[in-house]
């Protein structure tokens, strides 16, 4: 029998059926910048259209790590897509970029059309939330490498900012105030230590309840999707005098707040200023992690870190709370050497 592609394991057919269920999910994401349809070998862009004067691309990659092993597991993929836009959107503002445009990368075992329509759905609502067009992608299958219900899901983000409104960390100083803008779940980060915990050290099944008298399943708060805080930010950036942002992901913030702070300052933090969600609770408690550590793995209910002079503070958590972002006051920058000093 002669051999051919499906026996290889790639359903051409399957693609093409995938390529037809998410064009409408990828034209609600156009904006009038955008240039052509799908289907080309490159998306178009046109940035002159833009509003912009003088602008800087930035542009920015991520995945969504094995939080997607929980999504193959439950057979759920509709939320997962925004994770992925949140990773990638919101690191552009730190350096005080808008999202312009977004691109995604999927890898499967095996071409299944809903589920890869469920992916893309979810990244193009993700796409719309940050005012960003998915104007690119690609679908791979990769019989024989993966197993069949396995997927990978990456994206490329890109944005723009005015060359001398960029946020590079030269504008922090001793006094400034930290501004912690809230997530209510963990996001995409440290999955690999929360999947370790409720498996292997605790036994439980995504189909229990997340925790004692909940009324959510595990499987529920583990696909919580990620807060987009992108458009909250660049309304802020916009309205008020901001020297840094963070976004809080893998590393926590003593990872990651040292990133915009320079070597000049330390950032001192009351993790008592806010409450960490639930579920950090119950991981920390079934796994026996250290406080330290968890403060290293997981953002402990922080998803982004501004840095602002202290009589921006009360404006900018109104602007923050005016774009369904609550937000407060969790610090201040200090004289020293671009620590963080977290203090419970």
């Amino acid at each position: 029998m002669a051999e051919d592609y499906r026996s290889a394991g790639v359903d051409l057919d399957a693609g093409e059926d995938a390529v037809r269920r998410i064009i409408p999910h990828v034209r609600s994401t156009y904006r009038p910048e955008v240039v052509g349809d799908i289907g080309g070998f490159g998306g178009l862009f046109d940035i002159g259209r833009s509003g912009f004067r003088d602008p800087l691309l930035v542009s920015t990659t991520d995945g969504v790590g094995t939080k997607a092993e929980i999504a193959r597991q439950a057979g759920r993929f509709d939320t997962i897509g925004r994770d992925l836009v949140a990773m990638c959107v919101d690191d552009l503002v730190c350096v005080g970029a808008a999202p312009l445009f977004f691109l995604d990368y999927v890898a499967v075992g095996r071409l299944d059309p809903v589920a890869m329509e469920q992916l893309v759905a979810g990244v193009a609502a993700g796409c719309s939330e940050a005012g960003c067009a998915l104007i690119g992608g690609e679908m791979a299958e990769h019989p024989g490498v993966m197993e069949a219900d396995q997927f990978d899901l990456v994206g490329f983000s890109v944005g723009a900012v005015e060359r001398d409104e960029v946020l590079d960390g030269s504008s922090v100083a001793a006094g400034d105030t930290l501004v912690g803008i809230e997530s209510p779940n963990l996001r995409s980060n440290g999955f690999s230590l929360a999947r370790r915990i409720v498996f292997e050290v605790a036994g439980l099944s995504l189909d229990d309840p997340a925790w004692e008298g909940s009324e959510s399943s595990l499987v529920d708060e583990l696909l919580a999707p990620s807060v987009i805080y992108a458009p909250a930010v660049v309304a802020t950036l916009a309205a008020h005098e901001v020297h840094a942002v963070a976004h809080i992901t893998g590393g926590g913030l003593p990872g990651n707040l040292p990133r915009v702070l320079g070597d000049a300052v330390d950032a001192v933090v009351d993790a008592t200023a806010w409450e960490a969600p639930r579920i950090f609770r119950e991981l920390q408690a079934l796994g026996g992690v250290a406080d330290d550590e968890m403060a290293k793995v997981f953002n402990l209910g922080i998803g982004m870190v501004l840095a602002v002079p202290g009589h921006e503070a009360d404006g900018v958590i109104a602007t923050l709370a005016a774009h369904d972002r609550r937000a407060g006051v969790i610090g201040e920058l200090v004289d020293g050497s671009g620590q963080v000093d977290l203090r419970r």
